[in-house]
């Protein structure tokens, strides 16, 4: 397996190397961490990470993000993009993903041209290709690239190469933007945006649970725990607390989901979000 590993990220190296500079679409998780990484380590001070700010990007998820550009070194610029100006993006339809990514890519591509910049990247990986994801049909309309999909890298393998990196990413839960926990065809707004982003820190604080979701169903606050957290959670007195404290947020019902944690389970489908 590392033998693997070592290779991979040789290729990965030299898929850079043979670039004359580059931007990295950077959230801070898993891929594009990695991509920052080698990116700064392969072109240096030619190779710059851009963090998009909008309000369905949690507040520590964007503090992470900076801390760790700082410490691989990479030059980092954060830009605000607006997509929830955009009734293709509030109406909250299937693909919302995809507008957020065009609004996301024009804004680089746009950037890019000023500065001379002929390579964008962004950190999809081969996994993705059998997943749901509206948002690469953006990435194809701006010509952003994807060496992780280029080289055939997964998502093990990148948490592997990050570990050789001592990434702090390398085993963070994967942590899709505040939209995402509210059902399709329910309008966001940043009242909803502000009472998930709340919620979930407090539920986290209280608990010490690392993977959550806060399900968003109108009047119902549906959380899910990661499948092996759910004992955290099932503590009267933290109910008790989860319980009063989501309910003065403005939800009626509050619900646990028994069988924890399921990847895009709002919208009834496994493959998204």
């Amino acid at each position: 397996m590392q033998s693997v590993i070592d290779v991979k990220l040789k290729k990965l190296k030299k898929w850079f190397s043979l670039r004359d500079n580059v931007i990295v679409a950077y959230s801070g998780g898993v891929d594009s961490s990695l991509l920052a990484q080698v990116a700064y380590l392969t072109l240096g001070s030619k190779a710059i990470a851009i963090t998009a700010d909008s309000p369905s990007i949690a507040r520590k998820d964007l503090a992470d993000a900076k801390e760790l550009a700082s410490s691989i070194g990479i030059q980092h610029i954060v830009i605000n993009t607006f997509e929830i100006n955009n009734p293709d993006y509030f109406t909250n339809p299937e693909n919302r993903c995809y507008f957020c990514k065009e609004e996301l890519f024009r804004t680089l591509k746009n950037l890019a041209k000023q500065h001379g910049i002929e390579t964008i990247v962004d950190g999809t990986n081969n996994d993705d290709l059998f997943d749901y994801r509206p948002g690469t049909k953006a990435g194809d309309l701006f010509e952003i690239q994807r060496p992780f999909v280029e080289l055939k890298i997964n998502k093990e393998e990148i948490r592997e190469i990050s570990r050789s990196f001592n990434l702090p990413t390398a085993d963070k839960p994967s942590s899709p933007c505040l939209s995402s926990r509210i059902v399709h065809g329910e309008v966001i707004t940043l009242e909803k945006l502000n009472r998930i982003e709340k919620a979930e820190n407090f539920i986290k604080q209280i608990s010490g649970i690392q993977v959550l979701r806060l399900r968003d169903h109108g009047d119902i606050a549906r959380i899910e725990v990661g499948i092996n957290e759910r004992n955290l959670l099932l503590n009267e007195k933290l109910l008790d607390m989860v319980d009063h404290e989501l309910k003065n947020m403005g939800f009626k019902y509050v619900t646990f989901e028994l069988s924890g944690y399921t990847s895009g389970s709002i919208n009834g489908n496994s493959l998204l979000n």
